[in-house]
């Protein structure tokens, strides 16, 4: 039995350079709570899925991804967004599928201190 899939880290400044550089940018889902984003939301285009609501929306998550495009997951610190990544990587969807190390924390620290820690 091989080993799973894991998805590939990258960091704040990385993912900075990827959403301004010419490459077609990936896809950014966000995987944490209404709460959360009220507190510190990721500056630009976000898909929003609560890991708490996810019984509203795994259904028509595949048709919301495209499979052309490098899936970022984001949560606050990394780990909530792992673990999706990891989910998403078990799906036969064929994504290429990135975690934002230190989540948005991370960008925070290293990208844009405008954006608020908790």
């Amino acid at each position: 039995m091989g080993q799973s899939q894991q998805p590939q880290p990258i960091q704040a400044s990385e993912l900075q350079q990827w959403l301004q550089s010419e490459r077609s940018s990936p896809q950014l889902v966000d995987v944490r709570e209404e709460a959360e984003l009220a507190i510190a939301a990721f500056p630009g285009a976000v898909l929003h899925r609560p890991l708490s609501q996810s019984n509203a929306w795994l259904g028509t998550l595949q048709a919301d991804l495209n499979p052309d495009q490098p899936v970022v997951v984001v949560c606050h610190a990394g780990v909530r967004s792992y673990h999706f990544g990891l989910w998403l990587l078990d799906q036969p969807w064929g994504l290429e599928v990135w975690n934002l190390e230190g989540g948005i924390d991370a960008w925070s620290l290293q990208v844009d201190p405008s954006v608020p820690r908790y």
